[in-house]
């Protein structure tokens, strides 16, 4: 069970979001309405958002902050597509099937933008997303990946950047050739997720931070669920807990392990440093094992992510491994001071497929596996369609079949370690 905290963690993305500074109620009341959402993170948002305007009435109940786990402290890259890619859904559901997943990907990186629009998101949205390969023998990925969204997906929106070409977008001699997406981008998650909240909240939906979904109860018509302040009464209840569910839900718990990834901030860049580094303002990751990501935000900082751990501790040191990391990529950083230097939890399954689903009068949406900006989007509309009676899009995922991890978070987290360590030296050789 991790612990959580009444404030945000000390992050970049706290210290430049002024609007955390006065926190909404918790729940002090018995309530009744038509939906009940566990978790105002991405997921829990967008699928009140979508409820609401349906006419739904929607509570949403967050045990901390809005956005406070990984939905505000990520790498607020736009990134089409699920972690896994495209193979598992095809295997499970056949070409249609995997083809309506990948046009929901598509219309969720449209819906951000459209949001973003419609709402006045100041969340410093930028266009375009380079997926980079650190080794040769890897550059058919890029390119594979390229011919396969053409052919199979019907998507044209990517184009290859020789090494040659690439300096134009990144000021680093470690990458060999990148996969150019303008359809992707990188934005400000924790200003994004609180405009989502702001909409919502407009919208009717109510929101209670501070109070956490200790149990629920269902019957045939209703699940009831407490919290330390009260109680709420709804037709449908859904789970967007993802790393943080913990006993809420041991049975979608056991399908799901909690990994730490990390980030830094440095402090602001000089004009003509940060465009010698970033020349168009992408955000960028790699194609590694134990990737690397990273964008400039509004203020010219570099935002720099990666590393994993299965502990549940922050490791020792942080600041100055993930400096060296950043260093391994742009050495001219040397002299820039780090300013920030956070971590969270993201949650992985077994096959780092998506975990949608649904028994009776509770859903639920987790197992994004460290890339959820557009799949929590898609998310919160398959959900939403599934309570208004549309559950076709929510069956194909229930299609895909999730196993426990083994021996619970203790041997799963060691098994991973063994894992990630030869796919680290893999990476290294």
């Amino acid at each position: 069970m991790f612990i959580r905290s009444s404030q945000h963690v000390d992050s970049y993305y706290a210290a430049s979001t002024p609007a955390l500074q006065v926190p909404r109620a918790p729940l002090q009341e018995a309530l009744e309405v038509d939906v009940v959402v566990v978790g105002a993170g991405f997921t829990g948002l967008y699928t009140a958002l979508n409820l609401a305007a349906r006419g739904f009435s929607v509570a949403i109940l967050e045990a901390s902050r809005v956005a406070w786990a990984a939905s505000g402290r990520n790498g607020g890259q736009v990134i089409l597509g699920f972690s896994c890619d495209m193979p598992p859904f095809e295997a499970a559901l056949g070409l249609d099937g995997a083809r309506q997943i990948w046009q929901l990907t598509q219309d969720a990186a449209a819906e951000i933008r459209q949001r973003i629009a419609d709402h006045a998101i100041d969340c410093e949205f930028a266009t375009g997303h380079l997926w980079t390969s650190v080794q040769q023998r890897r550059v058919h990925v890029l390119s594979d990946w390229q011919e396969e969204a053409q052919r199979k997906w019907g998507y044209s929106g990517l184009r290859m950047v020789d090494k040659a070409e690439l300096p134009q977008h990144v000021g680093s001699a470690r990458y060999q050739a990148g996969l150019l997406d303008r359809n992707g981008g990188h934005l400000h998650p924790l200003k994004y997720a609180l405009g989502l909240a702001r909409a919502a909240e407009a919208l009717g939906v109510r929101i209670f931070e501070n109070s956490q979904a200790l149990h629920y109860r269902e019957a045939p018509d209703r699940v009831e669920v407490a919290t330390e302040g009260g109680q709420v009464r709804a037709k449908r209840m859904v789970l967007a807990c993802n790393s943080y569910i913990d006993r809420l839900a041991p049975h979608l718990q056991r399908r799901m392990l909690p990994v730490g990834t990390y980030m830094i901030a440095t402090a602001p860049l000089a004009p003509e440093l940060a465009q010698q580094i970033l020349p168009s303002n992408l955000a960028v990751s790699d194609n590694q094992f134990i990737l690397d990501y990273f964008r400039l935000s509004a203020d010219r900082r570099l935002l720099f992510g990666g590393k994993c751990t299965y502990t549940g501790r922050t490791p020792a040191h942080l600041r100055e491994s993930m400096r060296a990391d950043m260093l391994r990529v742009f050495p001219k950083l040397a002299d820039v001071p780090i300013d920030y230097a956070w971590g969270g939890h993201i949650d992985i399954t077994m096959a780092r497929t998506p975990d949608f689903g649904q028994a009776g009068n509770v859903y639920w949406a987790q197992g994004f596996s460290g890339h959820g900006l557009v799949p929590t989007c898609v998310a919160g509309r398959v959900l939403a369609e599934a309570i208004a009676g549309d559950d076709a899009h929510l069956r194909l995922f229930s299609a895909l079949h999730h196993r426990p991890f083994p021996g619970g978070e203790v041997v799963a987290g060691m098994l991973q370690v063994l894992g990630m360590s030869y796919y680290r030296l893999r990476d290294y050789f």
